[in-house]
């Protein structure tokens, strides 16, 4: 029997409605390579994608979930994991996304949108850890560190640049 411990997810995933996967975030290595996880996904995916319930125990562990058009959403804990604590982080993940997509929350705009899902996951769990599980603050915290700009190529290069810049000058410290 595990610990229980303060870190209670151990992934989101959201995938399309033929289970393929659009985000996967796994915070601990109950999966350790690729191939695990994306069988695992499959699992979990025929398990739940016609069934109306909220909540199921698979592979020993408490996945909780809700689909919207054509995606699904998932959050996955130990099974000794409080559900609730389960949902709150799944509500909060969706109603942030369903804030940030204007309430259009299917593929294509998810996909235009992938930016503010990783930060609004970030700002939701760390490292496994539930932060927050107020989608008000996710959204305006995401939009204070996206400052609702997409982030394109220049915005990556940019980002890229400062961090070359960053660890060029603690090299020299």
């Amino acid at each position: 029997r595990e610990e229980p411990s303060l870190y209670t997810v151990k992934a989101v995933l959201i995938l399309d409605n033929d289970g393929d996967r659009l985000y996967a975030k796994y915070y601990d290595d109950t999966y350790p390579t690729v191939k695990e996880q994306k069988a695992f996904e499959k699992n979990i995916f025929n398990k739940t994608h016609r069934t109306d319930s909220e909540i199921a125990l698979l592979e020993g562990l408490t996945v909780v979930y809700k689909s919207n058009i054509d995606l699904f959403f998932y959050v996955i804990g130990s099974s000794h994991e409080n559900e609730l604590m389960l949902m709150a982080v799944l509500n909060c993940l969706f109603d942030s996304l369903s804030q940030m997509l204007r309430k259009n929350v299917e593929r294509r705009a998810l996909l235009e949108n992938m930016e503010g899902l990783f930060l609004a996951v970030d700002e939701i769990v760390d490292g496994g850890v539930i932060l927050e599980s107020d989608p008000q603050q996710v959204v305006h915290r995401v939009a204070l560190r996206g400052d609702d700009v997409p982030l394109t190529e220049q915005t990556v290069t940019q980002v890229l640049q400062s961090a070359k810049e960053q660890i060029k000058w603690s090299l020299l410290r």
